[in-house]
């Protein structure tokens, strides 16, 4: 890994889970942490358990509701006027099959908060982003992106609702908006790179019954067989951190299944593979967010 002295970092989701763990390695590695979370008292308290172990740790916790475009663009333009780069972009934050729900903007939650939400955040910061040199934007997918496919007829769920086919199409939407990106960043010749990653299956918050907390015996069940969310981490911190990546790169546990273990590059599912479908979920992308990206040079 590379030191990150003097580097700035946004993590989305840093309150918990993967976005917390890789929270605590950026940091220990020197750099700056934005935590980008949509709840400032659990982000403080997560602030707090870095600063237990590092005093010293540049860590700050800035409001972010990826279901909310405004909050987006609120977030960016807050960012921009106390900085004027960004080293690290970590598209952590998502939700996984909630009930039918839709976002303050009328997308359904998933795709909204999990893609929509990112892929506006990413566009906003887009001037930090590229003028900064040697950035590196990593988006977090998941293994429900294989078999999953973007019904551009049904995105907002009006004609049937599956929260785990929702789920899939949004953790698609991930991996295919980051392929996607990393070859523009390189079509223009600009020196940003977009890795993607995925935790394998990581005991975090995403793990909810409902309202309720796990069973204990389910509890038992997960760590007997998920990796816990330090290790789930290890492919956002290898993605964000390794010299030898060069963009477009997919990492993930090398395990069996890529479920867990150590992060090593894996081959997306064939579905991600469409360069027809990422050219059109990039197109209504921008309509839907109203955001467009500048890949020009100043």
């Amino acid at each position: 890994m590379k030191q990150l002295t003097g580097k700035t970092a946004i993590v989305t989701g840093a309150n918990s889970g993967i976005g917390l763990e890789a929270s605590k390695v950026f940091s220990g590695l020197g750099a700056q942490i934005i935590m980008a979370v949509r709840d400032l008292e659990k982000g403080k308290a997560a602030r707090e358990l870095i600063l237990d172990v590092d005093k010293d740790a540049l860590v700050t916790v800035m409001k972010l509701d990826l279901a909310d475009l405004a909050s987006v663009h609120a977030f960016v333009e807050s960012f921009k006027n106390k900085h004027d780069s960004l080293d690290l972009l970590i598209n952590n934050a998502g939700v996984m099959t909630p009930p039918y729900s839709k976002t303050k903007d009328g997308f359904e939650l998933q795709f909204g908060s999990n893609h929509l939400g990112h892929f506006a955040l990413t566009g906003l910061l887009m001037p930090l982003l590229k003028n900064t040199p040697d950035s590196r934007v990593v988006s977090l997918s998941s293994l429900a992106h294989k078999g999953a496919k973007i019904d551009f007829d049904n995105l907002d769920g009006a004609k049937g609702y599956k929260a785990m086919k929702f789920y899939g199409q949004s953790k698609l939407a991930n991996l295919l908006f980051a392929q996607e990106l990393d070859k523009r960043f390189k079509a223009y010749d600009l020196q940003t790179v977009s890795i993607a990653c995925h935790p394998g299956i990581s005991a975090t918050n995403l793990f909810k019954f409902g309202k309720r907390d796990a069973p204990k015996l389910m509890k038992s069940l997960m760590h007997n067989f998920l990796q816990p969310p330090a290790m789930g981490a290890l492919p956002t911190i290898y993605a964000a951190t390794d010299s030898r990546l060069t963009g477009g790169e997919y990492i993930g546990p090398d395990g069996k299944g890529q479920r867990k273990g150590y992060p090593t590059l894996d081959t997306p599912h064939a579905s991600a593979g469409d360069q027809a479908v990422a050219q059109k979920l990039w197109d209504v992308s921008e309509k839907l967010t109203g955001v467009q990206f500048d890949f020009s040079k100043v």
